[in-house]
C-alpha cells in the first residue's frame, strides 16, 4: 500500500473524486489526474440504505489498483461497513472513512488498524464538531462534507467552515498529525474558502471530470487552494 495520509497527505492536497468520472474512460481519466500532480484518488461508496444513491464497491478499486499506485481514499456511506471492511482491504484500498452518524464507531476503528487500513471518520453538514471530537487522536483523517452526502454536484455548504475551524484549532492545539479533509461543490473558489479556515485535503469531482480539460482543472485547483 502507498505512505499513510500523514506522510502522503501531509500538506495541500487535490484528491479527484471519481464518482464524476466518466466511468467508461475511468482508467484514463484517473491518468489525466495523476499527469496533473494528485497523488489520490477519492472513491465515493454508496449503498442506497445510508444515502439514497447507489454507487460503486470493492470490485472497481481492485480493478483500479491494478493499473496504478495512487492513494485510494475509500468514503464508506453505507450502513454495515463492518461487513466490507475487508474486502475494501483486499481490493487495494489505503484508507477508508466510515460516518460518525452509525454511532459508537470504535469497533470500527479497531477492525480498520488490524486490517492495515488508514482510518478517516466522516462528519454530515449537520452533525455538530463534538460527535467525532472524541475520536481524533484514533483516526488518520477527518472528513467534514461540505455537502450532504449521497449525490454529486451539490452546492458548497458555507456554514461548515465554523467546524473546520474548530477542527482545525482542536486538531492544532492537541499537536495531532490528522489530514483535514473537505468534501462536496469544491471548486477554484470554494477550495479557497475552506483552506482558509484550516483544510488541507479537498475532494472534487464534477468541478475536475466535467470540465473540458480535467487535467488543467486539477492543477488550477491545486493552485488555488495551495
Amino acid at each position: 500500500m502507498s505512505s499513510s495520509p500523514r506522510e502522503l497527505l501531509g500538506g495541500v492536497r487535490v484528491a479527484p473524486s471519481i464518482l464524476s468520472a466518466d466511468f467508461a474512460r475511468l482508467r484514463e481519466q484517473v491518468a489525466e489526474v495523476l499527469a496533473a500532480g494528485a497523488r489520490v484518488i477519492h472513491v465515493d461508496v454508496m449503498d442506497g440504505h445510508f444515502v439514497p444513491n447507489l454507487t460503486i464497491g470493492p470490485p472497481v478499486v481492485a480493478s483500479l489498483r491494478k493499473h496504478t499506485d495512487l492513494y485510494f481514499d475509500c468514503h464508506l456511506m453505507i450502513d454495515n461497513p463492518a461487513e466490507l471492511l475487508d474486502d475494501f482491504a483486499e481490493a487495494g484500498a489505503d484508507g477508508c472513512s466510515v460516518h460518525v452518524e452509525l454511532g459508537d464507531v470504535g469497533d470500527l476503528i479497531e477492525q480498520m488498524r488490524q486490517l492495515g487500513l488508514d482510518v478517516g471518520l466522516a462528519v454530515n453538514p449537520e452533525t455538530p464538531f463534538e460527535a467525532c471530537e472524541a475520536y481524533l487522536g484514533d483516526i488518520d483523517l477527518l472528513l467534514l462534507m461540505t455537502v450532504h452526502p449521497g449525490f454529486a454536484g451539490q452546492e458548497f455548504m458555507p456554514e461548515v467552515m465554523d467546524k473546520v475551524h474548530q477542527a482545525r484549532a482542536e486538531l492544532d492545539g492537541r499537536n495531532l498529525g490528522v489530514a483535514l479533509q473537505v468534501d462536496g461543490g469544491i471548486n477554484e473558489h470554494t477550495g479557497a474558502i475552506a483552506a482558509a479556515a484550516g483544510a488541507d485535503v479537498f475532494v472534487s469531482g464534477s468541478a475536475i471530470f466535467q470540465a473540458p480539460d480535467p487535467l488543467e482543472a486539477a492543477r488550477r485547483l491545486r493552485a488555488a487552494v495551495g
